[in-house]
């Protein structure tokens, strides 16, 4: 029986338009949900591949591996959304939805839209069915307030932000009074940790990457799973194998060319979330096994097979995590400019 790595790792996943394609953008689509069955319910193209192989590399790495998703729907859909996981593949820990229906009842209705309560709580109270020293690297998408949710949740848990500076952030982004208490209840519960690896926000809506930058280098916009992937390769989460799963699966189910995929690749490491050297690497493997062929790209192999040529006596490349050297956020600023771009952008809700 292996040893497991001394630092488990926790992937959480918000389910709706990070791995799901949900629509709940107006009350006849809360309703409407319910309804649908497991098979109408679609993916975002490569993440089902990625779940798996981010589970497989930890498995092999010795290391405790968790998954769990938060669902901004009702319980009423958890069946049919654990049949459409099941015919997935996907193997999870958990899955927490919304009890929307609850806040019908009470004629909370603001409260049907609203997450930052909802979700970061929900965050603070799992936190402590994890190990101690567990890490962990959070998804989610531009669609609601994801980036806003884990940065908070994040710096409260490396305690950068204190419990108590909750109330003013929480009550200008509007949060249910009810869960800005539960909220730094919790948060002064927590053990002060850096545990929080990665934030990677899926482009769903293809907002502006320079939007994020406030958000600092620990969350990472990614326009799709092979950008993701590529990181989680050069943070040691994924092998090259992994890498090249997620990206055939990007390619197939997303109906992207080669070509996509190799701009797909520049623009990660030009935006500076990748090394040139992992970059390098990626490409000569993608190309080894037919992932990027092409005119264009077999220039490039022979280039970098001269180099590897040159430089075969050194030692070999191995990747290694890029430490995002994260600063402090000035969030009632950031909830500011965050709400400007919501009455100025009608397509990015809170």
């Amino acid at each position: 029986m292996a040893t497991l790595h001394p630092t488990p790792v926790v992937f959480r996943w918000d389910l709706d338009k990070t791995y799901l394609r949900s629509e709940f953008d107006s009350f006849r689509d809360l309703v409407k949900i319910p309804f649908e069955k497991p098979e109408d319910k679609v993916t975002v193209p490569g993440v089902v591949t990625l779940i798996r192989q981010l589970r497989r590399v930890a498995r092999q790495q010795g290391r405790e591996v968790r998954v769990f998703f938060i669902s901004a729907s009702p319980p009423q859909i958890a069946k049919a959304i654990k049949e459409k996981l099941a015919l997935d593949g996907t193997e999870y820990d958990g899955i927490t939805f919304k009890n929307q229906l609850q806040h019908i009842m009470r004629g909370r209705f603001r409260n049907l839209r609203e997450q930052v309560g909802y979700k970061l709580t929900v965050l603070l109270r799992q936190r402590n069915e994890f190990p101690d020293n567990a890490r962990e690297v959070l998804f989610g998408d531009d669609w609601e307030s994801d980036p806003i949710i884990y940065s908070l949740y994040a710096d409260l848990l490396a305690g950068r932000l204190a419990a108590g500076d909750l109330p003013n952030i929480l009550q200008r982004i509007g949060v249910d009074p009810e869960l800005i208490d539960e909220a730094q209840v919790l948060a002064r519960k927590l053990r002060p940790v850096a545990a929080v690896e990665r934030i990677y926000i899926h482009l769903e809506r293809l907002s502006p990457p320079k939007v994020f930058e406030p958000f600092g280098p620990r969350l990472v916009p990614a326009f799709d799973y092979f950008q993701s992937a590529a990181c989680l390769y050069q943070d040691q989460h994924l092998d090259v194998d992994g890498v090249v799963d997620v990206a055939h699966s990007v390619m197939l189910e997303g109906q992207l060319s080669a070509r996509n995929l190799a701009n797909s690749l520049a623009d990660i490491c030009r935006r500076g979330y990748l090394h040139q050297r992992v970059r390098e690497v990626l490409e000569w493997e993608l190309m080894q096994r037919g992932v990027l062929p092409g005119s264009r790209q077999r220039r490039f192999l022979q280039r970098l097979q001269a180099w590897v040529r040159r430089h075969s006596r050194r030692t070999a490349f191995s990747p290694r995590p890029m430490p995002p050297h994260q600063g402090e956020i000035d969030y009632l600023q950031l909830v500011q400019h965050w709400q400007q771009r919501v009455t100025t952008d009608t397509s990015v809700p809170t």
